[in-house]
């Protein structure tokens, strides 16, 4: 095989009659197309990613008392001592030199550390000399001490929201049980699963799992207000004997009647028929806004909200209690009028987050807080500060936790939401909407990803 003389590399002889038609793909540009969006060599104003995004995720850099700080201003990247070939032959690394531009803040001591309040006494800028940084060449190769490496791209876990079940291999029952996963950039992973009794659990960074209402508490949400995002509400009027129940038409179909369904006097769903869309309709029709029921129909229905006595103010029942008959006689007994109480359709999904908040221990957010440092943080002291930093930092917190413009587009993008930007850190609305749509899938109004497709991959170049 014949080669040239000075570089000693393969002639290529082209014996065809026709030029190509085709032209051959760069298929280097991804690796070369990718560092230099990493180091952003020769552009005055650099942009958010790459090299300088990491050094604006490190910096500032606060004393431990609050009065000095360093800054990260801009970096520069020197010309390379020598060139590839001298490399290879020296056996050195084919290298720039990375200066640092980096402001050191002093700060006032007789001035407050609060950093709004602070008061700037001197500002240093020094060039900051941080190493050799190697660089690629026009083949896509890095030259290591002379020696040519290549770096193989990898498929990883695309960053974003999964929804899985286990095929029922997990309980020995077959149940299939749903989960959730959401993939950040960096941070910490947040799972969302069923057990085999239809309670639903949340696990932070594959820990002990904890209730998911304990995870909702800690976000600042009571009782109340878990139960008036998952669920609608019938408003109930108490009478003596029986009660007028409000009325939901499109809701009740499906729903086997528990006693006769009427407008005045004629009847239009006995009892023990289910409701079919010609029932609702003829509601509907009707103007039925409520129906009378005895008083047995509340059995076993779950109140919405705290009842409070009005003249002493205590809490007759909590939210999310259980009707039985004691608690009837109670109620009549301090002749409340008025109850709420939750819309659940059993043939279409069960009362998932009412169960779990019933199995959940804590009542507060700083207990929710406290309960999920435990399981962070086990054997350590929890003091308030210390419990309200750790969990502000896990989801919440740019520099601990990064979902990346990739995973923001495709959480927005499968939990339906129009825009495909927004915060890189999980809001308490993002951890809502994921949970109503595992509930959703749970009852069969969604359906799981492939976990396999290649669509829930990236390449890392």
């Amino acid at each position: 095989m014949a080669y040239s003389f000075t570089e000693k590399k393969r002639i290529r002889n082209n014996f065809g009659s026709r030029e190509s038609i085709l032209t051959e793909p760069d298929l280097l540009a991804i690796q070369i197309d990718s560092f230099n969006g990493f180091i952003q060599a020769g552009e005055k104003t650099k942009k958010d990613v790459g090299l300088h995004a990491v050094f604006q995720s490190v910096f500032p850099i606060t004393a431990v008392n609050g009065y000095a700080e360093i800054e990260y201003v801009d970096y520069e990247l020197q010309e390379p001592k020598f060139n590839v070939k001298e490399c290879k032959l020296r056996g050195v690394t084919f290298a720039s030199t990375l200066r640092v531009k980096l402001n050191l803040v002093l700060f006032d001591k007789n001035g407050s550390t609060l950093k709004k309040k602070r008061r700037v006494k001197q500002i240093i800028e020094e060039d900051v000399y941080l190493g050799q940084l190697p660089l690629m060449t026009d083949t896509g190769t890095f030259v290591i001490n002379g020696t040519e490496r290549v770096v193989v791209s990898q498929l990883h876990r695309s960053p974003g929201v999964i929804f899985e079940h286990d095929k029922g291999k997990t309980h020995s029952s077959g149940k299939i049980l749903f989960s959730s996963r959401v993939i950040p950039y960096r941070g910490s992973w947040l799972d969302f699963e069923f057990d085999h009794h239809e309670h639903l659990y949340a696990r932070i960074d594959r820990r002990r799992k904890l209730p998911v209402t304990t995870l909702l508490r800690a976000m600042g949400l009571g009782a109340d207000a878990i139960l008036d995002t998952f669920f609608e509400k019938i408003n109930v009027k108490l009478k003596a004997k029986s009660c007028d129940v409000g009325l939901l038409p499109a809701k009740l179909r499906g729903v086997i009647a528990e006693f006769d369904i009427k407008s005045g006097k004629d009847i239009i769903v006995e009892k023990g028929r289910r409701i079919t869309a010609k029932h609702t309709k003829m509601l509907e029709e009707a103007g039925v806004k409520s129906i009378n029921a005895p008083l047995e129909y509340l059995l076993d229905k779950v109140i919405s909200q705290d009842l409070i006595d009005k003249e002493t103010g205590e809490i007759l029942f909590a939210a999310n209690t259980v009707i039985s008959e004691e608690v009837l006689e109670a109620l009549s007994a301090n002749k409340v009028k008025k109850i709420e109480i939750l819309y659940i359709n059993e043939s279409k999904g069960g009362a998932y987050i009412s169960d779990t908040l019933r199995l959940d221990d804590t009542q507060t957010e700083l207990e929710a807080r406290m309960s999920i440092y435990h399981v962070m943080r086990p054997g350590e002291p929890a003091t308030a500060d210390a419990v309200n930093l750790l969990f502000n930092n896990l989801f919440f917190k740019n520099d601990r936790y990064d979902l990346s413009k990739v995973g923001r587009m495709k959480l927005n993008r499968r939990l339906g939401i129009k825009s495909e930007t927004g915060e890189h850190v999980l809001t308490n609305d993002d951890i809502i909407s994921v949970l109503k749509l595992l509930i959703d899938i749970k009852n069969g109004n969604d359906s799981v990803d492939d976990v396999d497709t290649l669509a829930n991959r990236r390449v890392r170049a």
